[in-house]
């Protein structure tokens, strides 16, 4: 609540802080339907096609299908659905593996782009419970922690299509 004066008091803004929780709809679709349907109906991966596939807890593959939806103006994958399809990914597999007591926020994102890219494309992300360990280990001494993820997006043919890289910050909740 603002006061009259239009400003906000201190102890206002002190309680005032992001929840960081499960957006109500996502949760709704992850416990009606699974998280993999629910990607499915996301807006944005319908219309791009995307679709995802959770190997194991550690891993996942996403792959998009061309389609009209996401072909841009010369005839190969937009880029923005293909950056799109590797989006969340990483962050996914770390709140998986790091339970409740963690935030993980998407930091930066870099994408390059290699070849141009037709047909079906596919994007592996895999995080090793090695590197879970070591979060858990810095994080339990430092606070938090920034780690920087690699992967690539690759046609039908193992053509490299484009390279991702992203940077998450990850702490434990007060």
């Amino acid at each position: 609540m603002i006061p009259e004066t239009g400003k906000i008091k201190m102890e206002e803004k002190k309680n005032s802080r992001l929840d960081y929780e499960i957006f109500p709809m996502w949760k709704f679709m992850q416990d009606t339907f699974g998280i993999e349907e629910a990607f499915e109906n996301f807006g944005p991966y319908k219309g791009a096609n995307v679709k995802i596939n959770i190997i194991d807890q550690n891993s996942l593959e996403v792959y998009m299908i061309q389609t009209v939806n996401n072909t841009n103006y010369v005839g190969t994958h937009f880029g923005g659905s293909l950056y799109s399809m590797c989006d969340p990914f990483y962050m996914f597999l770390l709140i998986w593996n790091l339970g409740e007591d963690y935030i993980v926020w998407d930091k930066s994102a870099r994408i390059e782009f290699v070849s141009p890219g037709k047909g079906k494309v596919k994007v592996r992300f895999f995080i090793p419970d090695e590197e879970i360990q070591e979060i858990r280990e810095i994080v339990a001494k430092s606070k938090k922690t920034t780690r920087t993820y690699f992967t690539e997006i690759t046609d039908e043919k193992g053509k490299i299509v484009a390279k991702l890289e992203k940077e998450l910050y990850i702490r434990r909740k007060k």
